[in-house]
């Protein structure tokens, strides 16, 4: 017989699925917000001076943020794909420290090294 589905109520109450908030995903919300942030302010930004190349600073300054924003969605994604990447190893969990249980010591296929 399958297993019944899971509901909203026990995949909360499940570690596995639980949020995770680590350094990497900081990182990560850092790059797509900063973007985000430079480009709504635009009181900042909204003068003629300084002019490159004959461009105000208003077309210029937002132009370089598509080139930085670009720049920071590619780290992001790379951050986000390496994450998850060592997430799905086996043995690779860094946030319960590899093949510990919840209490910190080692289950007893890590002990035996199960060779």
């Amino acid at each position: 017989m399958p297993a019944p589905p899971e509901t909203s109520e026990t995949a909360s109450q499940s570690p596995s699925h639980s949020p995770v908030v680590t350094p990497v995903r900081v990182v990560v919300g850092l790059c797509l917000f900063i973007p985000f942030v430079a480009l709504m302010w635009v009181s900042s930004y909204s003068r003629t001076e300084p002019t490159l190349a004959g461009l105000p600073f208003f077309y210029w300054y937002q132009m370089l943020w598509v080139l930085i924003s670009a720049v920071m969605t590619m780290v992001a994604y790379k951050l986000v794909k390496r994450d998850e990447a060592a997430r799905r190893r086996p043995g690779g969990d860094r946030d319960t420290g590899g093949d510990r249980d919840a209490s910190g010591d080692r289950d007893a296929a890590g002990e035996d090294g199960a060779r």
